[in-house]
């Protein structure tokens, strides 16, 4: 690995260098305009089988597949058993949406990321996890769909400024068997899925929220409720949570034919009331999502989010056109001690803090939806119910 990293240093040292061309694996290739564009002629000489791959999985339900019930869960701790993991695996479901944080592969803390362009411990993380029997156990009862977020992004709230994304992306989408998917075509790791025939389709949008996004504002009070540790930046400022072409994408998805539309985030869009990582924190585009999917008369969305270390359930009147709707799932083994004191005036019940994940129920033949938190059992600990018209369909 020493190695690797040696030759790393020596492309990044390229972007500076006076040689019209650079002899990369035996061919000449023009001379890297920049630091960045010599670090991805580096990662594109590392093969995908150096990568750890997930255990094989459960293929993902037929495109004519009704689905009823979706299992989701974040913050997954892969050096730690997870007893709520593997509750999971016992679990009826027809999918489970992983909402990010899949994996801690950065937790040796923020002075590593800017020498370690190889992402060891992102590296080690992913193979962990891939040997987790409770793991094993979900792959091989569930069809799964992911997401990512900070940790398994490789750096705690980093965005559009992480400089070994490119990588990261790559380790995340050959983990997942997202390489020769449309996903692995572009830059980020949002994609869509959509299951079940007219009348009964659910749509599942997976955003990224972390390879576009521009860099928060740290907050001016360190650790006071309420702006515990960002805030929203100065009036006027450039703001971008999704980068202009995945907004554009999302667009097109939201005008695609569906009856419940899944927006899964991996940081919470709907509360206003802490300082931590949110869409609050971007207000401009908190607010331009809304407006979106006003503006394309999207019906059926609910969100769908974890990061948190607290479950919690979200309900309000006034963001859309119906009924706003979200589902908080964290964590599966990352809890932090102390009570859910935090109250957002959307909150249905108090949040809870243990170990978790959400289940939603879908009853198509009532027209209801049901937003649940478990415990590490399986028992019910929190739920919403709403119908079908509280989200604007008929």
């Amino acid at each position: 690995m020493k190695r690797a990293i040696f030759g790393a240093a020596i492309l990044l040292g390229l972007g500076g260098c006076v040689t019209e061309r650079t002899a990369i694996g035996g061919f000449f290739a023009p001379k890297p305009d920049s630091a960045m564009a010599a670090l991805d002629l580096y990662y594109d000489t590392i093969p995908d089988s150096a990568f750890a791959t997930a255990p094989v999985g459960v293929s993902l339900p037929a495109d004519d597949a009704v689905l009823s019930r979706i299992l989701l869960a974040s913050c997954m701790d892969e050096e730690r058993e997870s007893p709520a993991l593997a509750q999971m695996a016992r679990e009826r479901a027809d999918l489970f949406l992983m909402l990010g944080d899949n994996v801690y592969g950065d937790s040796d803390g923020r002075a590593r990321i800017n020498n370690d362009p190889d992402l060891t411990e992102l590296r080690e993380a992913f193979g962990d996890l891939a040997e987790r029997p409770e793991f094993q156990a979900v792959r091989a009862a569930h069809p799964m769909m992911v997401a990512w977020d900070d940790h398994d992004y490789g750096a705690n709230d980093f965005g559009i400024e992480f400089p070994f994304k490119g990588l990261a992306e790559r380790m995340h989408e050959v983990f997942w068997g997202l390489t020769d998917q449309d996903v692995g075509a572009w830059p980020g790791t949002y994609y869509a899925r959509s299951f079940g025939p007219e009348g009964q389709r659910v749509q599942i949008i997976m955003l990224d929220t972390r390879f576009f996004r521009s860099a928060l504002t740290p907050t001016d009070e360190y650790g006071a409720l309420g702006k515990e540790r960002y805030m929203a930046p100065p009036e006027g400022s450039p703001q971008d949570m999704l980068g202009a072409v995945q907004w554009t994408w999302l667009e097109n998805q939201l005008q695609q034919p569906a009856d419940i539309r899944l927006v899964v985030t991996s940081i919470q869009i709907m509360p206003t009331v802490h300082g931590w990582e949110a869409w609050s924190t971007l207000p401009a585009e908190r607010q331009r999502m809304f407006d979106l999917i006003q503006r394309t008369d999207a019906k059926g969305v609910v969100f769908l989010s974890g990061d948190r270390h607290t479950a919690f359930i979200y309900e309000e009147d006034s963001v859309l056109p119906y009924q706003a709707h979200e589902l908080t799932a964290s964590s599966l083994n990352v809890s932090f001690p102390g009570g859910a004191a935090e109250v957002d005036g959307r909150q249905v019940g108090a949040g809870y803090k243990a170990e978790n994940f959400g289940v939603m129920e879908i009853d198509w033949a009532a027209r209801t939806i049901s937003l649940q938190i478990k415990d590490d059992a399986g028992q019910t600990v929190g739920q919403n119910d709403f119908s079908f018209a509280d989200i604007g369909l008929d």
